[in-house]
C-alpha cells in the first residue's frame, strides 16, 4: 500500500509527497514527463515519478489528487472506481494532517511562500518544526511539534484548514477567473479567519485586512502607527536591510539582514511578530532570520561575469513592481531587464494596464507568450501578448531558445529579472550558458 500522487510535480503536491516520505511512508506519483523544477527534491529522496496511466492505481493505495485534476482524468477515475482505494484532494488531506500538530497557516495574496520559508527557519531554532512551502519544498522531522503550511486562497482551497495560528500578509484582488469581485475575494478571507483557533497575526498596514472581523486574539505588524509590532529606522541598500523592531512602543531588537526589498522587510517583521508571540527571545528570532537561505524561485540570484540573473515567481503586477524595485536597490549601477511570461489570460486581461505600468519601471522589457496549453477561461477573454507589447515602449517578444538568449546577452551587462509562475527559468538557464561562455572566452 502506497501513497500515490496524481500530479506529483505540482508545487504543493511535491512538498506534501516529501513530507509523507519523511514520515517513512511509501510514496510514488505521476505527472507529465517534461522537466519541472519541483521534481529535483522528489528525485533526491528517490520518490518514483511515473507517466500518467490508470494502471498506476493499485489496490489499497491512498491516492492524493492534485487540484488541477477532475474525474475525467483516467487515474482519478480509476482511483474513485476502486473500492479499496482511499482518495483525497490535496487540500483536504492537508486539513487532516494539520490536526496532528500545532498548526500555523500562512495566507495572503503576496508573500506566502517566502513568509512560510522564513518562519520555518526561525521556529526550528525553538521547537522541531515541519513545513510545506509552495516552491516544492516540504519536510517533517520525526519529533515535529509545529507544522507551517502555505495556504492558498485560490477557489477557497484554504478553507480546508483550521489552524491554531495564522499569518495573513496582505489582501489584493487576484484569481479573477474564480472570484467575482473584491467583496467575493474578501468573503473567502473572512471565512478563513473564522476558522483560526487561537491567534491571527496580520499586516496592520493593509487596508483590506482591517475590514475583516477577527474572532480570536489579533496581533498587528507593520511600518505605521497603530501596529503592535513596528519596523522603524529602516534602511535598504545594496548590502541588505536593517530595521529596529518595536513592540508596544518598546525597542525589542535591531535586525540586520542580507536580503533586499519591501516584501522581505515586511514578511520578516510578520515572522518576528508571531515568533515573539509564541515565546521566542528577540535575539534568537534575529539569528533565525539571518540563517534563512531562501527558497526556490523567490528572488534567486546568480552572478555571471558583470551581469546578474534573478529568478522569481512574480506573476501579479504588484509583485513585479516590488521585484524591479528590489533589483534596483540591490544593483543600482546596473540596468534592469525585466522578463515576464503570463500564466492566465484572465489575469492579464483584468490587470493589463497595471502589468504595463509595473513592467515599464524597468530599463528594458522582454515578454514571452503564454504557455501553449494555456486556455482562455471564457469567450469574454480576448487578450493576447501583443496587447501588452503595444502598451510598453520598446518591449521585445522572445522565446525560450538560443536565439533569444543571444539577444538578451547583447543587452548586458544588466540585472536580468525573470518573472513568471511558468517555466521562464528555462530561458534563464540558456542565457546563463551564453554569459558563462563569454566569460570563458574573455579569460582566454
Amino acid at each position: 500500500m502506497a501513497y500515490h500522487f496524481i500530479g506529483i510535480k505540482g508545487t504543493g503536491m511535491a512538498a506534501l509527497a516529501e513530507i509523507l516520505h519523511d514520515e517513512k511512508k511509501e510514496v510514488r506519483g505521476s505527472d507529465i514527463e517534461k522537466y519541472i523544477f519541483t521534481q529535483d527534491g522528489l528525485e533526491q529522496r528517490g520518490i518514483e515519478i511515473l507517466p500518467f496511466s490508470k494502471d498506476n492505481i493499485q489496490d489499497g493505495d491512498t491516492v492524493i489528487i492534485g487540484l488541477s485534476f477532475d474525474e475525467k482524468h483516467p487515474e482519478v477515475k480509476a482511483a474513485l472506481d476502486n473500492p479499496t482505494v482511499k482518495t483525497y484532494y490535496y487540500n483536504d488531506y492537508l486539513g487532516h494532517l494539520l490536526e496532528r500538530y500545532t498548526s500555523i497557516c500562512v495566507a495572503g495574496t503576496h508573500g506566502k511562500s517566502t513568509t512560510t520559508g522564513i518562519l520555518s527557519t526561525v521556529l526550528a531554532k525553538s521547537e522541531s518544526t515541519g513545513f510545506l512551502i509552495g516552491d516544492g519544498h516540504g519536510h517533517m522531522p520525526e519529533d515535529a511539534k509545529n507544522f507551517i503550511l502555505e495556504s492558498c486562497e485560490f477557489k477557497r482551497h484554504f478553507l480546508a484548514y483550521r489552524p491554531d495560528y495564522a499569518i495573513i500578509t496582505n489582501i489584493e484582488l487576484d484569481h479573477i477567473d474564480y472570484y467575482k469581485d473584491m467583496d467575493d475575494y474578501l468573503s473567502a478571507f473572512q471565512s478563513f479567519v473564522d476558522q483560526i483557533k487561537t491567534c491571527a497575526v496580520i499586516c496592520g498596514d493593509d487596508p483590506y485586512l482591517k475590514k475583516l472581523n477577527y474572532p480570536v486574539k489579533t496581533i498587528r505588524y507593520g511600518l505605521y502607527e497603530g501596529n503592535d509590532f513596528r519596523a522603524l529606522n529602516v534602511y535598504q541598500g545594496e548590502d541588505g536591510i536593517e530595521y529596529d523592531v518595536y513592540h508596544d512602543g518598546k525597542l525589542l531588537q535591531h535586525v540586520s539582514l542580507s536580503e533586499t526589498g519591501y516584501p522581505f522587510l515586511i514578511n520578516s517583521l510578520g515572522v518576528f511578530a508571531l515568533s515573539y508571540t509564541l515565546g521566542m527571545k528577540p535575539e534568537v528570532i534575529e539569528e533565525g532570520l539571518q540563517e534563512y537561505k531562501g527558497i526556490n524561485r523567490r528572488f534567486v540570484e546568480e552572478k555571471v561575469g558583470a551581469s546578474v540573473l534573478i529568478d522569481d515567481y512574480a506573476h501579479h503586477p504588484t509583485a513585479i513592481e516590488y521585484m524591479i524595485d528590489a533589483a534596483r536597490k540591490r544593483y543600482p549601477s546596473l540596468k534592469v531587464v525585466a522578463l515576464y511570461k503570463p500564466d492566465r489570460y484572465s489575469r492579464l486581461q483584468y490587470f493589463l494596464d497595471r502589468f504595463a505600468s509595473a513592467l515599464s519601471k524597468a530599463d528594458q522589457v522582454c515578454l514571452l507568450d503564454f504557455p501553449a496549453n494555456a486556455k482562455r477561461e471564457d469567450e469574454t477573454i480576448t487578450v493576447t501578448i501583443q496587447d501588452l507589447l503595444d502598451k510598453i515602449e520598446n518591449a521585445k517578444l522572445l522565446k525560450i531558445d538560443e536565439e533569444s538568449a543571444v539577444v538578451l546577452k547583447e543587452m548586458g551587462p544588466a540585472v536580468y529579472l525573470f518573472m513568471s509562475s511558468k517555466d521562464i527559468y528555462l530561458l534563464k538557464d540558456l542565457i546563463k550558458e551564453q554569459l558563462e561562455k563569454e566569460v570563458q572566452e574573455e579569460a582566454e
